[in-house]
C-alpha cells in the first residue's frame, strides 16, 4: 500500500496541488457569486472585497504585471531548485506552501492580467487571497525552522 507520507516527492506535489486548488477554487467561487461582495462575515472580522492587483504586496508597483510574471517565474524555478536541500518537515511543508501559492498567483497574472485579491481583514492593511496566505505561512515556517528550531531546515548544520 502506498503511504504518501513516506514518499516526499509525491507528498510535496500533493501539497502544491492542494494549495493551488484552494486558491483557484476560492477565487472562482467569489467571482461567480457577486452577492458575497462587499459584505462582512464572522462578526465583521472578514470582509469580501474583490480587487485586481497588477502589483505586489500592499498594491506596490502597480501596472507591471508582465514583469512580475517573469520575475515570479524565475523565483519559482529557484524555489524548485532550493527545495532539494530541505531536510526538516517544517521547512518541507513551508517551501511547498510557498510554491503552491506562487503558482496560484502566476496563474492569475497569465489568465487575467492581474492577481485577484478578495480577503479583507479589518485589522490588516491589505486585501489578499489564499495564495498570499500560504506564501506567508510558508515563509514563516522557513524562518522559524531556520532561526529558532535549528534542525537543518535549510540544509545540514
Amino acid at each position: 500500500m502506498l503511504n504518501i507520507f513516506n514518499d516526499r516527492r509525491l507528498l510535496g506535489t500533493l501539497i502544491v496541488v492542494f494549495v493551488f486548488l484552494i486558491d483557484v477554487i476560492s477565487k472562482n467561487y467569489v467571482i461567480k457569486n457577486p452577492s458575497l461582495w462587499f459584505k462582512s462575515y464572522l462578526c465583521n472580522f472578514i470582509n469580501i472585497h474583490i480587487i485586481e492587483n497588477t502589483g505586489v504586496a500592499f498594491g506596490m508597483f502597480k501596472g507591471h504585471n508582465d514583469f512580475f510574471i517573469v520575475f515570479n517565474s524565475i523565483i519559482l524555478l529557484f524555489l524548485f531548485y532550493f527545495k532539494r536541500n530541505i531536510r526538516s518537515n517544517i521547512s518541507f511543508y513551508g517551501i511547498h506552501f510557498i510554491i503552491g501559492g506562487a503558482i496560484g498567483n502566476i496563474f492569475d497574472r497569465i489568465k487575467y492580467g492581474f492577481v485577484i485579491d478578495f480577503i479583507d481583514l479589518r485589522f490588516f492593511p491589505a486585501i489578499f487571497n489564499f495564495a498570499d496566505f500560504f506564501i506567508t505561512v510558508g515563509i514563516f515556517m522557513l524562518v522559524v525552522d531556520e532561526f529558532f528550531l535549528k534542525k537543518g531546515g535549510l540544509g545540514e548544520k
